[in-house]
């Protein structure tokens, strides 16, 4: 039976293997119009960022980098699906018309966030930022002028059935890859199940169209979205309730964003969650070492008087 290890790599390499054909395809037939050296430069910013900080980490630790293992080149490779996925997230879904540097500070605020914002939890630290997500939001905040890939980006070089087809496969596969290996289809329920709810919300208050509020659900970016970035497994709960409150969780306050007219609320909404739950697990992590730091008090020995013995 599989480990949970192993689970998690087949998982990284099949989200690779789709990410980087989705972006091959995308730029020759489907007609992404970012420039076709973004993502090889996107790429080779976060190998490059990723080797960087996790060998100066492991030299102040002392101990072998994550990247070094048997065998050599299937372990090095391995350790880069992470920064390979993230580089091609952020060129494919971000939009900074013929301009590199966005999606390289982009890719940089995604890898650097993974050394940043982490938690202890038992022996190990844990980053608790999507980091794809992370740095497409800070992106969008510092950079008006930039944009994510509109609507057709996907299929703006097709037509008819084949409109359908695209985000139909791209679900298929997204699921297949989350039921099977992530494990993360609660989440997924949460977060579809807690979008329709606070569309149905958002209408009845605000008295709009409730086609409207529902019409990015047909979109291949909420697919990918949904399948790809909000299932992150290493930033989202393993449990399957707590995996359904958070999908909730980034579904209400996506409601909350777009009724004061937030643009982009799904990567603002996600950001947020993740941070909050951040902060809840390393106020749970301080606790836990404040309790084990307590003096343990032994209580004092009883005098038998002689009589009594």
């Amino acid at each position: 039976m599989p480990t949970t290890v192993d689970k998690r790599i087949k998982a990284l390499r099949r989200f690779a293997m789709s990410i980087t054909a989705l972006n091959i395809v995308g730029h020759l037939f489907l007609g992404f119009e970012q420039a076709y050296l973004t993502p090889v430069v996107a790429v080779l910013t976060a190998y490059a960022l990723e080797l960087g900080f996790e060998s100066i980490e492991a030299r102040l630790h002392g101990r072998a980098p994550r990247y070094v293992g048997t065998p050599r080149f299937g372990h090095f490779v391995d350790f880069l699906l992470p920064a390979h996925i993230s580089g091609l997230a952020c060129a494919m879904l971000l939009y900074g018309n013929d301009r590199l540097m966005p999606t390289i500070f982009a890719v940089t605020v995604a890898v650097t966030s993974k050394y940043v914002f982490r938690v202890k939890i038992g022996n190990s630290w844990r980053h608790v930022l999507n980091p794809s997500n992370f740095g497409i939001a800070a992106v969008l905040v510092l950079f008006p002028w930039v944009s994510i890939a509109p609507p057709y980006h996907f299929t703006e070089w097709t037509g008819g059935i084949v409109d359908w087809l695209i985000p139909l496969a791209i679900l298929m596969l997204g699921t297949m890859l989350n039921v099977k290996l992530t494990g993360k289809w609660p989440l997924i329920l949460g977060w579809v199940g807690g979008f329709v709810l606070q569309a149905v919300i958002r209408t009845t208050i605000f008295d709009t169209s409730l086609i409207g509020a529902l019409l990015p659900m047909t979109g291949v970016a909420f697919v990918l979205y949904t399948n790809y970035m909000i299932t992150d497994p290493g930033t989202t709960p393993f449990k399957p309730a707590r995996q359904v409150a958070f999908g909730l969780s980034v579904a209400a306050v996506y409601g909350v964003l777009v009724s004061f007219h937030i643009v982009f609320g799904l990567f603002f909404a996600l950001v947020i969650v993740c941070a909050v739950r951040g902060a809840a697990l390393a106020l749970l992590a301080m606790t836990a070492s404040a309790r084990e730091r307590l003096p343990v008090t032994l209580p004092e020995p009883v005098s038998v008087p002689e009589g009594a013995r």
